[in-house]
């Protein structure tokens, strides 16, 4: 039994807390780059056209995150975790200059996607490193600095993106990455100092990784084009879906015969392990869908301002903010982190629940204070579920534990936009046929005069109604939410308060 009391651990240097507000750098761009795009993306339509392809400027950045993370994770285990994560965060920099020269919409989906591939590592490079070098029992203080980041970015994202586009122009949006990658590169490389990795030669499980990348994107294809663009039943999104499952199917298959599989099955052997990522995917998936349709409440029926929502989303925000903190420092403290997991999906069951409440008479106030415990109830998930899975893995696998962790946030965030969304769509278009009638319904829900800022020239009765049909959307969105609340707080239960080293 470990009984060595919490006041004999050794203090983290100044030094390589410098080194590790470098490696937060890092993670905060792969952060703010998914969300600073968003409010630039009307712009960048109208200069480069392509409107049909617009969502893969976002769409082609993620999957390639979620697609490299695990090999980026590998390599630093493999060759060097701080080499690893500083080309990673090279390749991520010319990606960024690349995307704001661009002059076509094809060349920007491209280079967004480059800007991706580097991503993918800056996140799992700086969490094994910071896994190596500051360990689990005085590591809540540094997990919860992380985790301010993550509502930093998710909020302040949106904002940035709008004012570089209103005042400068939207290749800042990307030129912004350049300086402030810059200092990370010179930050880690003067401050991180690794002990002495032991080197493994291995092959690299390119198979695995090529099986992954294939599963996620056909896995993505289904969750965006179905119900949408083409009917559940259809030939295409039935033949995505078995190319996902054959793909997923055989990914797990290879892992088990590689000699370093990207992911190592061997991880999946601590229960802890195992829990933290369904931990993880379900925080990202109810983070990523509660903060992408509850602004359209707030701007289609309580009728405020793009920018005006975004603020909107801060007691959200602070939420998560304040939970982070608290648990990291109860967690250093105690060395127990059990009580946060079991916390966290409870209140953030009964926080997605409490916004059932939001109706079309509901006041703006209220609205935005609601959602204050949806914010802690991420918070603690994701402090938890980070914790548990690097004091789960051994030392020699912390760059592919801390890169399935992303992973899993990353695909339970695109999941849940997709099939979240899929839920607001089929029920928002329901509500509209009830009261405008099937035709009215199709030709606004398809983008024929449905925007916020159209609202107010509408008539009296459309309004109302489109106000129902919105308030019907997210209703479903947060019952959906709900459920997976649901899932990680049984989940939570089974953990095991396992010593921290």
């Amino acid at each position: 039994m470990n009984t060595t009391p919490a006041t004999t651990v050794a203090p983290v240097s100044r030094a390589t807390y410098m080194g590790v507000f470098g490696l937060m750098l890092g993670m905060f761009l792969a952060m703010l780059d998914g969300l600073i795009v968003g409010t630039a993306l009307p712009t960048i339509t109208g200069e480069l056209g392509g409107l049909s392809h617009l969502s893969w400027v976002v769409t082609s950045y993620l999957l390639a995150t979620a697609a490299t993370t695990p090999l980026w994770g590998k390599l630093g285990d493999l060759y060097g975790r701080k080499g690893a994560f500083m080309i990673s965060v090279g390749i991520f920099l010319a990606g960024s200059a690349l995307a704001g020269v661009s002059r076509d919409i094809g060349q920007l989906i491209a280079f967004r996607a480059v800007q991706g591939v580097g991503a993918g590592g800056l996140m799992v490079g700086a969490l094994a490193i910071i896994g190596v070098l500051v360990p689990p029992r005085r590591s809540g203080t540094v997990q919860s600095m992380i985790g301010i980041m993550m509502p930093v970015a998710f909020v302040g994202g949106p904002l940035l993106g709008g004012l570089l586009t209103e005042q400068l122009s939207w290749r800042w949006t990307f030129y912004v990455n350049v300086p402030i990658g810059a200092l990370a590169l010179l930050v880690v490389g003067l401050m991180i100092r690794l002990p002495e990795q032991e080197r493994v030669r291995a092959r690299i499980d390119w198979l695995g990784a090529a099986l992954l990348t294939a599963g996620i994107l056909a896995l993505t294809l289904v969750t965006s084009w179905g119900g949408t663009a083409y009917a559940w039943d259809s030939p295409r999104i039935l033949l995505l879906s078995a190319v996902a499952v054959a793909c997923l199917a055989g990914f797990v298959r290879a892992e088990r015969r590689a000699a370093e599989p990207v992911i190592p099955p061997r991880l999946f052997h601590d229960r802890n392990f195992t829990l933290a990522q369904v931990l993880s995917f379900a925080s990202g998936a109810v983070m990523m869908g509660v903060t992408a349709y509850l602004p359209q409440y707030m701007q289609f029926v309580l009728g405020v301002t793009p920018t005006a929502s975004g603020m909107l989303l801060m007691p959200l925000m602070f939420g998560m903010l304040g939970a982070q903190l608290t648990a990291g420092r109860l967690i250093t403290r105690s060395g127990r982190y059990r009580w946060c997991a079991i916390l966290g999906g409870g209140v953030l069951t009964v926080g997605v629940l409490a916004l059932t409440v939001l109706d079309v008479g509901t006041g703006t106030g209220l609205a935005s204070g609601l959602s204050v415990l949806t914010g802690v109830g991420i918070g603690l998930l994701t402090q938890s579920s980070v914790l548990i899975t690097m004091n789960s893995a051994d030392p020699r696998d912390m760059g592919a534990a801390g890169g399935t962790v992303t992973l899993m946030r990353t695909i339970g965030g695109s999941l849940g936009i997709s099939l979240l969304g899929a839920v607001f769509g089929a029920r928002m278009g329901a509500g509209l046929a009830d009261r405008l009638g099937p035709g009215e319904a199709a030709r606004m829900a398809g983008g024929g005069g449905l925007t916020p800022e159209l609202m107010a020239t509408m008539g009296e009765t459309v309004r109302a109604s489109v106000a129902e049909a919105v308030t019907s959307g997210l209703h479903g969105v947060l019952v959906g939410a709900a459920i997976l609340g649901a899932i990680a707080f049984t989940a939570a239960w089974f953990v095991r308060n396992v010593p921290l080293r």
